[in-house]
Parts: C-alpha cells; structure tokens; sequence
C-alpha cells in the first residue's frame, strides 16, 4: 500500500510534464502537427455517396442522374480536384421515411465528402436535415423541393435542378399570354406536386387567369379515372397536371383513353413526358411542356453531351442525365479550387457559389440561395423527342422566399 502511495505522485509529474512538453511543441510549432493530422493523406480519395430511387416508380431517375454524373468524372480522367473517386450508394426506395437514416450511413458510416441525393422531394427534406446537421455538403440532382433553397437553405447544401416553383411558373406564364382564363389543376398530393402547382397558380392568376380546381391524389396512387371524368364534367379551357415517371406514363395513357385528348388541352410541368415517351406512345403526340432543358438546343456542349452518353450508355439522355452530368460539373468546381482538398469546405463552397456551369440546357449560374438561375424552355413533344418550341422564361430566378443566406 506504502508502495503504490509512492509512486502516485511520480507518475502524476511525469504525466503533466509529458503533456507540458507536447503542449509546447504543438505552441512553438503554430499548431503544425494537428494541422497536417487533418490533412487528407496523399493522394486520399474524394468519397461521393449517391443516394437515389434504384426501386419503384422512380428508378430510371436515379440511374439516369447517376450516369450523367459518372460520364462527367470519366471525361476527367476520372479525377475532380486532381483526386480519384470513391463512389458510395444507397436506394432512398422515394420513401420519406428511411431518409434520415440513409443519409446518416452515408455521412456516419461511409463518410462522404458529399451526398448527391435525391429525386422525391419528401425523401429530400430528410437528407436535407441530415446535412445540415452534419454540415456535409449536399448536391441536389433533382428533387426541386422549395424549402431546400427556401427556408431550409444553407451554405453547403446547392442544387443543379430546379425548384418545384420554376416549371410550374413558366407554364403559368404561357398559358395566361395565350388568353386562357380557365384551369382546372391535377397532380399528385405531395410536395413536388403542390409547389408546382403554386407556381403555376402565383403566374397564371396574375396575369388575369383563374384556376377553378385544384385536384390531388396521394402519391404514388395511379387510379386517375375519377378525377378524369371530374376535369371533363369542368369543362376549363385548359388543364395542367404534375406527374412524373411511372404514374405520368399511366395519366397521359389515360386521358387518351377517356376521349380527352383531343377536347381539352393538356399541359404539364416537363416531366410529365421526359424520360416516359417510348411508354406513352401516340398517346403524348403534341403534348406541350416546360423545363430547362429540352431536345433540338443548338448549343455545342448539348450536342457532345448528347453524343458522349448515347455512346457511354446506348441510351438517349433526358433531364435527369443532365442534372446529375452538371452536379458532377458543380462538384468539380469546388474541388478544383482546393485541388481534391476538400476538408477546405469554406473554399469548396465560395467555388461553387461562384461556378459559371456550361449544361447541356445552356450556361446558369447560381442563386444566392444556391437554386440555378436558368432559362425555361417551352417544349412539344414530336415522336420520340421534346423539342424546344422557344422560351417560356428567360434566366428564371427562384424567389428563395424564407431563405436567410
């Protein structure tokens, strides 16, 4: 007992001046040794981590998004920032529910860089929260959800899409200059669908134009023959709807068949009939759209990009092809400007907030809420394409509402 009451305060001195001693060496030093401690090693991967629809409805969304975004990094040489690629995924299944902890086992588990994710607005909020939480930088793909550049926004969470409020606009803004004045409005009950359709209504009205009905059914509910015969019974001069993938293919097959085609003009945000037109058949002849991209643009990056991804994947591209090629685009302007360093989050974040992106849909830049600020295409769906008719909007600016940036 004597013995080890000794030798206490021997090792309690050693101790303390052990730790004096590596205290005034990391002083003397400025801090060097933990500085370089967290320096990525030489050479160190950048770790990416995809977390998309690979199930379901939106499948083909996810794998689109992730191939324009891996066709970029190839034509890199398979480098951003001078840095290999280290890809992670995870199937969000466009379920809300599961988004919190797919994204934490990413960010926790994998330890990403960055998170490029997702398609289904309710699963976005999710990984939304996750990111800021964990201050991981976000690249949206698509999901056009407004409170992710609203009032959710935050510095490392960017999007290369849209917000939900941008092609739901622009249509409005068509619709009311070619003298409609009354619309009946159908969509899924979901976020995507009742911004969309806010954007549309905040237009249309204001320029004079009324929406008589506002009809939903809850997502991914495809038995759209009530609500048919509903709009019919309406008699509006117009009608504009918001689906997406599998559910649009069924809606547009559907208001065929109930004879409507040719009674009552159908208008849609664009994905209605992007990626679903080999589905749809005649049944989406004519159909006129809005988004920021479209087929027939004349600008020679669109045209490469066109040619590189049916070559790379024997397959046409869509928009969601492009979003994910210029999430990789946006990526790379970040990691270029640290050469692959990305733990100089502050510096990856002032690059990307200044990029000047060269899309396929033709140059955007960046709100200050981080949502490209992009022109909208009016589009008319001729075969198998979405050809651009003109502009519905030029350089169409989210209005970002409760963003404090």
């Amino acid at each position: 007992m004597q013995r080890t009451a000794l030798r206490r305060p021997l090792f309690s001195s050693l101790h303390t001046t052990l730790v004096a001693s590596i205290s005034a060496t990391l002083l003397a030093t400025g801090g060097s040794a933990l500085a370089q401690s967290a320096q990525p090693a030489p050479g160190a991967k950048i770790k990416v981590g995809f977390m998309l629809p690979y199930t379901g409805t939106y499948a083909a969304l996810g794998s689109a998004i992730e191939n324009g975004f891996r066709m970029y990094v190839q034509q890199q040489g398979g480098k951003l920032g001078g840095r290999d690629i280290e890809y992670f995924k995870v199937d969000d299944e466009s379920d809300p529910a599961k988004a919190p902890e797919n994204a934490t086992k990413l960010i926790k588990r994998d330890q990403v860089d960055v998170v490029v994710g997702t398609v289904h607005s309710g699963v976005q909020m999710g990984i939304v929260k996750v990111a800021k939480e964990n201050n991981t930088l976000l690249i949206i793909p698509n999901a056009g959800a407004d409170e992710a550049t609203g009032p959710l926004c935050g510095a490392n969470i960017f999007r290369t899409s849209f917000s939900n409020w941008q092609p739901g606009y622009a249509m409005g803004q068509v619709l009311a200059e070619r003298g409609m004045k009354k619309v009946v409005t159908l969509t899924w009950k979901y976020a995507a669908g009742e911004q969309s359709v806010k954007g549309f209504k905040e237009a249309f009205e204001a320029k004079g134009g009324k929406v008589v009905k506002e009809l939903s059914l809850p997502f991914p509910n495809v038995e759209f023959q009530a609500l048919i015969t509903e709009v019919a019974s309406l008699k509006p001069d117009a009608v504009f709807v918001f689906f997406a993938g599998g559910g649009a293919v069924k809606f547009v097959k559907d208001w065929q068949a109930a004879g409507l085609k040719d009674k009552i003009p159908l208008y849609g945000s664009g994905f209605l009939t992007d990626g679903t037109l080999e589905a749809q058949g005649t049944a989406a002849q004519g159909l006129e759209t809005t988004l920021h991209y479209a087929d027939g643009l004349t600008n020679a990056r669109d045209k490469t990009f066109r040619t590189d991804y049916a070559k790379t994947y024997k397959l046409q591209p869509d928009v969601y092809a492009v979003q994910g090629y210029d999430a990789a685009q946006l990526l790379a302007a970040g990691a270029n400007a640290v050469k692959g360093d990305m733990s100089r989050k502050p510096e990856v974040i002032k690059a990307m907030e200044a990029a000047k992106v060269d899309s396929p849909r033709g140059v955007f830049t960046l709100s200050k809420a981080h949502n490209p600020v992009q022109d909208f295409y009016l589009r008319k769906v001729d075969g198998r394409e979405n050809k651009v008719s003109g502009v519905a909007v030029k350089a169409l600016a989210d209005p970002a509402r409760g963003c404090r940036l």
